[in-house]
C-alpha cells in the first residue's frame, strides 16, 4: 500500500510540472523561446499578432485562431505586410506572397496548436 502512495505521489508530481511548463504542447520551431513562453505572451496581449522572436534570420509571431478562422490569420498578415509597404499578391497552401520594389518575399504560417498559428516573417522584412 506504501509503494501505491509513493506511485500516486510520483505521477501527481509529474503532472503538475507537465501542465505548468505547458510541455504537453508540440515543440517550437523556434529555439530562443519555451512553449510556456509561448502561450504566457499570447495570452497577456491585447495584440492579434504577438512577436514570439527574433533573429538574423526571421521574425516569429503567434496568433489565436478565431472564430474567423484562417481567414483573420491571413488579413493580420496582410496588414503588417502593408504597413511596411509591401502589397499582397496571392496565398497558396500555407504561404502568403508579397512584392516591395520588385522584391517577393513569402510569409509562410503553420498550424502549432488547433488554437494557435506561428507566422515566419522573413528577417530583410521587419527590422
Amino acid at each position: 500500500m506504501k509503494k501505491l502512495g509513493i506511485l500516486v505521489a510520483l505521477l501527481s508530481v509529474g503532472a503538475i510540472i507537465i501542465f505548468s511548463n505547458k510541455i504537453y504542447y508540440p515543440s517550437l520551431p523556434i529555439d530562443s523561446i519555451t512553449q510556456k513562453e509561448a502561450i504566457r505572451k499570447i495570452n497577456t496581449s491585447s495584440n492579434d499578432l504577438v512577436e514570439l522572436s527574433k533573429d538574423h534570420n526571421a521574425t516569429w509571431y503567434i496568433t489565436a485562431i478565431s472564430t474567423m478562422g484562417i481567414q483573420k490569420v491571413d488579413a493580420d498578415i496582410q496588414q503588417l505586410m502593408e504597413n511596411e509597404g509591401w502589397v499582397f499578391l496571392e496565398k497558396e497552401g500555407s504561404g502568403l506572397f508579397f512584392e516591395k520594389n520588385e522584391e517577393r518575399t513569402i510569409i509562410t504560417t503553420e498550424m502549432w496548436t488547433k488554437q494557435y498559428v506561428l507566422i515566419q516573417v522573413p528577417a530583410p522584412i521587419k527590422q
